[in-house]
C-alpha cells in the first residue's frame, strides 16, 4: 500500500463524508452552516472538495452532526491533512487548467491506467520530446515558463517512477502515437528508446495498440482511470481536452473506462512484442 499522501484526496474524502453526514441528517445547508458559523458557501465548498476547511470548522460540524470522539478526530485529521501544499502548487500559474487536482489525484493513486492514441502518455516523454511538443500549441510558451513546465514534468515523473511505492502504471499507446513525428528524428529515436527502457521498469507495463487492431471501443479519445489503496477513494477516469480536463466520478462511468481498457490490452500487442514495434518503427526513422 502506498504511503504517499495528497491533500487533494484528502479532500476529496473529507469532501464525500460531509455530503453523505447532512444528508443522514438531513439537515438543510443553511442550518449546518449557521451551527458551524460558516456561510452555506462555505460548506458547499467543503462538500465539493473545492475548498481547504479549517479543522475547526470541521469539528463543529462533526458535533453538529452528533460524531463520536473517534469519528471527530479521523475527519479533523483529513481536514489537517487537506491543508497541506502539495509540491504542485508553486507552480499553479503555469500548469494547464485543472491540472494540478489531476496531479494531487495521481499523486496517492496505487494504479493508474492510461491509454493515448496520438501522443506518449507525459509519464513517459522524454523532455525533448515535452519541448517540442509545447511548442507546437496554439500559443507556445515561453522559454521562462517552458523551463518551468519541463521541471514540473520531470518531478512529476520522479514522483510517480522511482520510488518504492510508486504506482503500478499500464499504458497502452496507439501505433499513430509512435509513428507521428515530434521534434525532429533524433527526438523520436530518443522517445522510442526511453519507452523501451521504461517498458522493464518494475512497475510499468507498456503495450501498443498496433493499427492492425482496426477499430475499437476507444477511437473518440484517450483516457486515464486511477485506482486508490484506500475503499473510501473510488476510482477516478480523467479524459483531458483542449482547454482544460473531464474528472468523472460517478462510479458506473468510471467502470465503462475501466471495460474499454480491458478491451484495449486484449487487443493490444504483449510488451515483448511492444518492444520491438518500438525498434522496428526507430529502425525506420
Amino acid at each position: 500500500m502506498t504511503t504517499r499522501t495528497s491533500p487533494t484526496v484528502r479532500r476529496r474524502r473529507l469532501a464525500r463524508e460531509m455530503r453523505q453526514l447532512r444528508r443522514t441528517a438531513k439537515s438543510p445547508r443553511e442550518e449546518a452552516a449557521a451551527y458551524a458559523g460558516i456561510s452555506p458557501a462555505t460548506l458547499s465548498r467543503i462538500e465539493a472538495a473545492s475548498h481547504a476547511p479549517k479543522p475547526t470548522d470541521i469539528l463543529a460540524l462533526c458535533k453538529f452532526y452528533g460524531l463520536d470522539e473517534d469519528q471527530t478526530e479521523a475527519l479533523v485529521t483529513l481536514a489537517r491533512q487537506g491543508r497541506k501544499r502539495g509540491w504542485w502548487r508553486k507552480f499553479d500559474d503555469i500548469l494547464p487548467k485543472g491540472f494540478d487536482v489531476y496531479l494531487g489525484l495521481e499523486e496517492e493513486a496505487a494504479e493508474l491506467r492510461s491509454y493515448q492514441p496520438q501522443l506518449i502518455t507525459g509519464l513517459l516523454q522524454t523532455p525533448e520530446y515535452m519541448r517540442a511538443l509545447a511548442l507546437a500549441k496554439l500559443e507556445p510558451p515561453t522559454e521562462k515558463d517552458l523551463e518551468q513546465l519541463l521541471s514540473v514534468r520531470v518531478r512529476r515523473q520522479e514522483q510517480m517512477l522511482n520510488g518504492e511505492d510508486s504506482p503500478q502504471i499500464w499504458v497502452i499507446l496507439h501505433e499513430s502515437a509512435l509513428r507521428t513525428q515530434v521534434g525532429c528524428a533524433e527526438v523520436m529515436r530518443e522517445q522510442l528508446d526511453h519507452l523501451k527502457k521504461m517498458s522493464r521498469n518494475a512497475f510499468v507495463t507498456l503495450q501498443i495498440l498496433p493499427f492492425t487492431a482496426g477499430a475499437h471501443p476507444a477511437m473518440e479519445t484517450g483516457f486515464d482511470v486511477l485506482g486508490f489503496p484506500h475503499p473510501e477513494d473510488p476510482d477516478v477516469a480523467y479524459i483531458e481536452y483542449r482547454t482544460g480536463g473531464l474528472f468523472l466520478e460517478h462510479q458506473p462511468e468510471v467502470a465503462i473506462y475501466g471495460r474499454v481498457f480491458d478491451q484495449l490490452r486484449a487487443r493490444a500487442a504483449g510488451p515483448d512484442q511492444s518492444r520491438g514495434i518500438l525498434d522496428e518503427i526507430g529502425r525506420e526513422l
